[in-house]
């Protein structure tokens, strides 16, 4: 992948993981396939995370209810398809977030 991949990649994901599948997110209002992949990706990543992670604000969520959350998610919040694939890696992505947790 040459560096203007990665910018282009980087840029997609920092500007686009706000938009929501249905249109109503943030910044552009974007929807659909109009969200790029690369943003769709980590808008249902990034949720997974906040959702699982203890923050100031709220305890860490058990993996199962985060689960939930994102399949109720699922056409309106993101993307159906990565919907989907996350749900048949799920507890690869469990494993992982346990793995790299902070202490």
């Amino acid at each position: 992948m040459s560096n203007n991949n990665f910018l282009r990649f980087a840029k997609e994901i920092a500007y686009g993981h706000h938009e929501k599948w249905d249109g109503s997110g943030y910044p552009q209002g974007l929807s659909g396939d109009d969200i790029p992949v690369s943003a769709r990706l980590m808008a249902l990543a990034d949720v997974y995370d906040a959702l699982i992670s203890k923050r100031v604000y709220k305890p860490a969520f058990p993996h199962e209810k985060a689960v939930a959350i994102i399949e109720q998610g699922k056409g309106s919040h993101f993307d159906p398809e990565m919907v989907e694939a996350f749900l048949r890696i799920q507890e690869s992505c469990y494993a992982t977030a346990q793995k790299y947790a902070d202490d």
